[in-house]
């Protein structure tokens, strides 16, 4: 696995924009460890850099200084084309605004992952609709996001981020544009995806999303301020945390 057995590790990390007397510090002086396995949810207020951060664990943003680690291989200064060969296979994205492509259907937006990573059109498409049926959409698979509600969109979006089997899911704000029926059925199929095993950074403003992770970890002004581990680094059933139906 990872350095000291951590999916992802992070030291020092910190994320400037600007210089000068403009500059901003978004991310300052942050270290995480994330373990096989492990959901971890970071809350905080809106601005207090959550986003980026999640951003530079999945090596979209590059950091201004500090080390980052994604499956032990050290990442901050990868050339881009080793990292995006990385990023596409070990990290799974899923962002508040679904990121679909309009003009693909369910099915090709959720194979269109394996086939960038080279997989043939027919495995691509076998492993897209093993997903869909995962997350209860098969029936929606010829579908364009256009014909989708909001909920049914993020797990569309949920299962494109799985498509490549990824070491690590990290999720923006998953229910932050769903309804109360949505973002039941978005925490669910997260509570699912922790009991199988998967490894998940969650940022959210959601607390019964949070209340689901192993840690949760509360930031402010770029820096993380307080950590809490809510299982002791046991998964348990959403309708225990929350009161849900399973």
């Amino acid at each position: 696995m990872g350095l000291n057995g951590s999916v992802v590790s992070a030291r020092g990390l910190r994320k400037d924009y600007g210089r000068g007397e403009a500059c901003v510090r978004a991310v300052d002086d942050v270290g995480l460890e994330v373990a096989p396995g492990e959901s971890v949810a970071i809350v905080g207020p809106s601005g207090c850099g959550k986003s980026t951060l999640l951003y530079l664990l999945g090596g979209l943003e590059r950091p201004t200084s500090g080390t980052l680690y994604l499956e032990g291989e050290q990442i901050d200064g990868t050339p881009e084309a080793r990292l995006a060969r990385l990023r596409r296979r070990a990290v799974g994205f899923v962002f508040q605004a679904f990121h679909l492509v309009d003009e693909l259907t369910a099915l090709e937006n959720v194979e269109l992952p394996t086939l960038l990573a080279g997989a043939s059109p027919s495995a691509a498409r076998r492993r897209a609709m093993e997903l869909l049926e995962q997350i209860g959409l098969a029936d929606r698979a010829r579908h364009l996001p256009s014909e989708l509600s909001g909920g049914q969109r993020q797990r569309v979006a949920i299962a494109r981020a799985l498509a490549n089997e990824p070491t690590v899911v990290l999720a923006d704000e998953p229910t932050g544009n769903l309804d109360s029926a949505s973002t039941t059925d978005v925490l669910r199929l997260f509570d699912q995806l922790h009991l199988n095993g998967q490894t998940l950074v969650i940022v959210t403003h959601d607390e019964r999303i949070a209340a689901t992770a192993d840690r949760l970890i509360s930031m402010r002004d770029g820096a993380f301020v307080d950590e809490l581990r809510l299982t002791g680094g046991t998964a348990r059933p959403l309708s225990a945390i929350t009161g849900l139906e399973p």
